[in-house]
């Protein structure tokens, strides 16, 4: 099996598995315990706050551990202080964990505002800046689209957000462990990453808060994340979810090069196909939206996993549509070409094989020869 879905999720690293199983198999303790017992699995979220907040730039006590990007999305934005004037400026692009927690803070009474994107899939701060207001409460624009790839500027962003007064957030789900993030140098105030999307386990994610958001808890309970986020902390996928993105960030580099060169191998195979990359030159490396002519999305999904690949149709999240994604009719592509969209997504796990095999794959799917 080629595994070219990797925007949907990754494989655990196996260091990452290695790290989890001692707080599975033998340190099982309760970290909030004050026995002696529990002293490793205290020190080991001691450590593994310290090792996501080195990552991202951020302070340790900025680093909140929840169950995913989902439970981030919705804590940074049912979170905060709104009177009955307070407007969210969004994009249409968004993640439905952002588009579908703003509707449902629509019903609440929060005005929505969403930026359509240029043709490459970017916000620009131009955007913004005619949008936004003194009621503007909070910006949310993801730093990395999961759809097409492209990366946001987030820092004019955050930058035209702070002078009017209000917050910023960046579902940075599709970034934190693939591009460099920095949340000291971008400015942003909220920041939601989720694990499996960097070769770590499924069901862990944080949360970065700056010091000073005026964020409400989320889960109330017990005095767990410091009174933020109540609920026994899942250490082994902690620990796990640190190892992951440890590890990611070194070869960062090196992995970037690599799938930028696995990325022209499949460009190169397809010449002479009626296709249309979506997405700007700034983009994540490996991921690649590519719209045939006149062709069938899922048509092509089915056909790709025949031959044992897997890729996707645009957002592995809204999986079971067959209409156009709100990605690609956001940003105007023609009908002719934005029904045939297919995501393909590369890896750490992948090799030069893959991309030579996806690309004779598609080139015999649209009837060119091989």
């Amino acid at each position: 099996m080629i595994y070219a879905d990797n925007a949907a999720t990754t494989k655990l690293d196996p260091a990452a598995l290695d790290a989890m199983m001692v707080y599975l198999k033998d340190d099982y303790s309760n970290p909030s315990q004050p026995y002696s017992f529990s002293r490793q699995s205290k020190k080991a979220l001691r450590e593994s706050r310290e090792i996501i907040a080195n990552v991202i730039g951020a302070a340790p006590e900025e680093i909140y551990f929840t169950s995913g990007g989902s439970e981030s999305d919705n804590w940074a934005l049912k979170g905060l202080p709104y009177t009955e004037k307070s407007q969210i400026i969004t994009s249409m692009i968004e993640h439905h964990a952002i588009l579908n927690t703003c509707k449902e803070m629509e019903k609440h009474g929060i005005h929505l505002v969403y930026l359509r994107p240029e043709i490459d899939g970017t916000i620009t701060a131009d955007n913004l800046e005619s949008e936004i207001n003194n009621n503007t409460s909070l910006v949310s624009i993801m730093t990395v689209n999961n759809e097409i790839g492209t990366v946001q500027p987030v820092s004019e962003l955050a930058e035209v957000a702070h002078k009017h007064g209000a917050l910023f957030h960046t579902d940075a789900v599709q970034a934190v462990g693939h591009i460099p993030v920095n949340v000291k140098e971008t400015g942003v105030d909220m920041l939601s990453a989720s694990a499996h999307k960097f070769n770590g386990p499924r069901g862990i994610g944080f949360l970065y808060i700056k010091k000073g958001t005026p964020l409400s808890p989320f889960i109330n309970g017990g005095a767990q994340e410091k009174h933020m986020r109540a609920g026994t902390e899942n250490v082994a996928s902690i620990v796990a979810m640190a190892e992951a993105l440890r590890i990611n960030a070194e070869l960062m580099e090196e992995n970037e090069a690599k799938l930028i060169r696995f990325e022209k191998i499949i460009e190169d195979g397809l010449k002479g196909i009626d296709y249309i990359r979506n997405g700007g030159s700034d983009h994540s490396p490996g991921v690649m939206s590519l719209s045939f002519r006149g062709m069938d999305g899922e048509a092509l999904l089915h056909r790709m996993d025949l031959m044992n690949i897997c890729i996707s149709t645009g957002s592995a999240c809204t999986s079971g549509r067959t209409t156009v994604s709100h990605v690609i009719d956001a940003i105007g592509l023609e009908d002719i070409y934005a029904k045939g969209t297919i995501r393909i997504s590369l890896g750490r796990y992948n090799d030069e094989e893959d991309a030579v095999v996806i690309a004779k794959a598609l080139r015999k799917i649209t009837g060119v020869n091989v």
